[in-house]
């Protein structure tokens, strides 16, 4: 079996060059489960400081990415978290929640960038330049950590929500479709993280 390629610096570099200024890579982590804020990282890597393993995060291991995410955070040039509350899910649709998510997580940077390569094919309006790259967290070293703290700082979080509203499973499913998770929602009902809009949510609820 051909094992696949691991993300480059390669495209942040030629994207540096052409706006004469610091690119970074940015991911979100949590459009899809049903209870939760979506979360997004930003991250701008140095050539000469990288850590060493990055991936796009589905493709590693929790342990991995908790060991991953204090090394990128002390090695890169800048990097930044930012969330999108279920409130704001609600507001704005989770499509430009995510957008907030991500302008929150390069707000939050100590170095601002010129440029970002945002993971997907879709152009977010962000306080800089945006290149899409689709599958870019396997593609692009900064969106794959990006990626990786994205999905900590919000696994980190869900972890938290569960000691906050117990028996939903939070912990272990950190707000995903789970049979535990459906199981919990029919017994107990929504609590105030739950995405109460949202369609599966919804006819679940009507059963």
């Amino acid at each position: 079996m051909t094992r696949r390629t691991l993300p480059t610096l390669t495209l942040e570099t030629v994207l540096s060059a052409r706006v004469s200024g610091p690119a970074c890579g940015v991911d979100e982590a949590g459009r899809g489960p049903w209870a939760g804020p979506v979360a997004a990282g930003a991250v701008i890597l140095s050539a000469d400081d990288l850590p060493g393993g990055i991936d796009d995060s589905k493709a590693l291991t929790a342990a991995r990415r908790e060991a991953l995410e204090g090394e990128i955070k002390a090695r890169a040039v800048a990097w930044g978290v930012g969330f999108a509350s279920v409130e704001e899910i609600a507001e704005l649709n989770i499509l430009q929640a995510t957008g907030l998510a991500m302008c929150r997580a390069i707000e939050a940077m100590a170095v601002q960038p010129v440029a970002a390569l945002v993971d997907g094919n879709y152009r977010f309006k962000l306080p800089c330049e945006v290149e899409t790259v689709v599958k870019g967290d396997g593609l692009s070293l900064s969106i794959a950590a990006a990626s990786i703290l994205a999905k900590t700082a919000r696994d980190r979080l869900m972890v938290e929500m569960d000691g906050v509203y117990p028996g939903y499973g939070f912990a272990g499913h950190k707000g995903y479709n789970a049979p535990v998770h459906q199981a919990a929602l029919r017994e107990l009902g929504p609590c105030p993280i739950h995405r109460r809009g949202w369609a599966p949510i919804r006819a679940l609820l009507a059963q």
